[in-house]
């Protein structure tokens, strides 16, 4: 196991990743990020170098042992054994903290069952499916509603979104998001006061992520913009303009397709490792 920190390997990994899109886009994402100020403050592991068969991309340093927020791994793959290999190191992996491991392959959550059936860990696997555009710059210029105007979104705002995200609702989810507003990039509609109607973030790992419009405001095409000047912002800072939706999600994929975005074939899955940890306390 070797973590990169020397900058001419970090960008040939970056190219690496990038030959392997889009079963790469996380880890791509994350190592495209380092590449460029690691606001996320993440680090890559990889099984050798450099002819790796397996990447991990996560934050460095100590994780509180029940954070699952920040406690996220971005995984790829070129031979599985190698990724089970690389996971059964020590070190790689605190497997008495509550963590995900997520990415696009099977072998992520299968590999993940065979070491925690071994070690008895509970685990909560969920799956989704990813949607690509492949040319955002083909996307029309969308029309916003009068009064309506492009803005984004700054630490101010975590309540909001931390009341608003299903996933949310307690002190880890804010840490969480009060990071990604002030380390990477968002965008919301706002009203004429400056109100938040509805927005989209982006990840540590390039992904367009918490996808929300207020409920008093949807069925006026709000997301619809959001969506298309995201994947557009996403393709002029280098990334490819990608998410997660959940595979019981028909208008969000109904309203992706229609914008263009291609549906990956398999399913993206996220493993929670040791859940009972990420429940506990506030």
């Amino acid at each position: 196991m070797l973590i990169l920190t020397c900058p001419a390997q970090l960008q040939r990994l970056e190219g690496a990743l990038r030959r392997s899109l889009p079963l790469a886009l996380p880890v791509h994402g994350a190592v495209r990020n380092i590449n460029r100020g690691n606001p996320g403050e993440f680090e890559v592991v990889v099984d050798s170098w450099p002819h790796f068969g397996a990447v991990l991309a996560r934050r460095s340093g100590e994780m509180p042992v029940d954070d699952c927020y920040r406690n996220m791994h971005a995984a790829f793959y070129r031979d599985v054994g190698a990724y089970r290999a690389l996971l059964e190191t020590p070190g790689c992996l605190r497997w008495d903290t509550a963590f995900h491991v997520f990415g696009l392959q099977e072998g992520v959550a299968t590999v993940s069952q065979a070491i925690a059936g071994a070690k008895g860990i509970e685990l909560e696997v969920s799956e989704y499916y990813t949607y690509v555009h492949p040319d955002p710059s083909t996307l029309p210029e969308p029309r916003l509603a009068p009064g309506v105007q492009v803005g984004s979104l700054s630490p101010a705002h975590v309540d909001l979104l931390n009341e608003t995200w299903a996933y949310g609702g307690n002190a880890r989810s804010r840490r969480y998001l009060a990071e990604v507003l002030g380390r990477f990039p968002s965008l919301c509609l706002q009203d004429g006061a400056g109100q938040p109607l509805c927005w989209a973030l982006t990840d540590p790992f390039g992904t367009g992520a918490h996808g929300y419009t207020l409920p008093a405001h949807r069925r006026r095409g709000h997301m619809r913009a959001v969506l298309a000047i995201a994947a557009r912002r996403a393709q002029a800072r280098g990334f490819p303009a990608f998410g997660h939706t959940a595979t019981g999600n028909r208008p969000m994929q109904r309203l992706q397709e229609e914008l263009g975005h291609q549906r990956l074939p398999g399913l993206c899955h996220f493993v929670l490792h040791n859940p009972g940890l990420g429940r506990a306390g506030p």
